[in-house]
């Protein structure tokens, strides 16, 4: 099936779809990337919701007017970009953050031998403060705005090895309490998708090496002034829009960062 210019109806597939263009003209984007959009604008704009199994790729292809190796190609770089998952003889649906997803995305801390495994995460604080100028440029906020602050501790092997500062929004996160956040069933990721409609697609990482400080010392349980890594951390939701801020000290005697690169597409 080809077609030069067709309306998208993905609005009729998915309430609250929004409508798209898949556009053949000269100057076009390829008609995959084109389609790719149109998926994400009917994600983003809350018609499939996280768990929500995408129609048929006969159905997408009749309603984008594009074939269906065009669609099958735009589905592979959304499955590649974790955006959606395919079960194999059930289809294919809008991703779920859950322990796996979590581990293998965003938690890239592991053993010296390569033991990699989820940490048991311990609330050590939680309170509403003001932004402070890092925080608050990073979340696109205004110094001195309403936060959330988190602090864990993430142990591995029974060891203290991540000292965690989480920043969130109030404004964005309204409803956060501390027993919310405390007796989350699944991961925090997990709690901002159910609880507040907010996926973390990517995160945008600076890793540096720094001197513990006090509290980071007493956290992990090394001396002040110990050698650690910091990592600065703005996690990306749909639309590049920042959802969260978290500062990472880690504590790297005997364990690693490891962070897998894929290599972009056509590069030798």
């Amino acid at each position: 099936m080809a077609a030069t210019r067709a309306t998208v109806q993905l609005a009729a597939l998915s309430p609250g779809g929004s409508g798209a263009r898949v556009d053949g003209g000269p100057g076009a984007l390829p008609l995959y990337r084109q389609a790719k959009r149109a998926l994400m604008q009917a994600i983003e704009s809350g018609g499939w919701p996280a768990g929500t199994a995408l129609p048929s790729e006969t159905r997408l292809s009749a309603s984008l007017g594009v074939s269906i190796g065009t669609v099958r190609r735009a589905v592979d770089e959304l499955v590649a970009d974790h955006i959606l998952v395919r079960h194999q003889g059930r289809g294919t649906f809008v991703a779920m953050h859950d322990a796996q997803r979590f581990l293998f995305q965003f938690f890239h801390v592991e053993r010296s031998d390569g033991l990699r495994e989820s940490p048991v995460v311990e609330l050590l604080s939680f309170e509403r403060l003001r932004a402070e100028a890092e925080a608050a440029e990073a979340l696109r906020l205004k110094e001195g705005d309403a936060v959330w602050v988190a602090e864990n501790r993430l142990s591995l092997q029974g060891r203290p090895v991540v000292h965690d500062r989480i920043v969130l929004s109030a404004q964005v996160f309204k409803g956060l309490t501390e027993r919310r956040l405390r007796e989350r069933p699944g991961t925090i990721y997990q709690l901002y998708q159910s609880g507040f409609g907010i996926t973390v697609v990517r995160a945008a990482e600076r890793a540096r090496a720094v001197a513990a400080d006090r509290t980071a010392a007493r956290v992990l349980g090394v001396s002040p002034g110990a050698p650690v890594m910091q990592v600065r951390r703005t996690a990306l939701g749909f639309g590049d829009r920042p959802v969260e801020y978290r500062v990472s000290t880690i504590n790297t005697a005997r364990h690693d960062y490891v962070h897998v690169l894929s290599r972009p597409e056509g590069t030798g």
